[in-house]
């Protein structure tokens, strides 16, 4: 898996959680994001998500490397999918470890 990746495919949260493993992490934090059926007192029923790929990707790795510029050792990855997805699906897999819980809370987070 791409440490930053989008696609059109299910989301997979272990490999997410594998591309951040390292042995002197202390601590991983996870955020799964998934489509609910309410935003504003409005019914959803479906989001679409549409990216450019290659250029969301770099954004990703950019965000990612001012964060590791702040937080030394973190590792983070990210799977955001893109298309029609119905409710309940999942939209977005991050994942931050680092040496202290702290940290990696404060950069999954970010």
């Amino acid at each position: 898996m791409k440490s930053f990746e989008i696609r059109s495919e299910a989301l997979d949260v272990g490999a997410v959680l594998r591309a951040v493993e390292h042995a002197g992490a202390g601590g991983t934090a996870i955020f799964v994001g998934s489509v609910r059926d309410e935003n504003e007192g409005r019914r959803v029923t479906l989001l679409e998500y549409e990216a450019y790929p290659s250029m969301a990707e770099k954004e990703m790795q950019a965000i990612a490397a001012e964060i590791a510029s702040e937080i030394p050792g973190v590792r983070l990855a990210v799977q955001h999918r893109v298309g029609p997805l119905d409710v309940g699906a999942l939209a977005v897999v991050c994942a931050a470890s680092a040496a202290h819980r702290g940290e990696a809370f404060e950069a999954c987070r970010r």
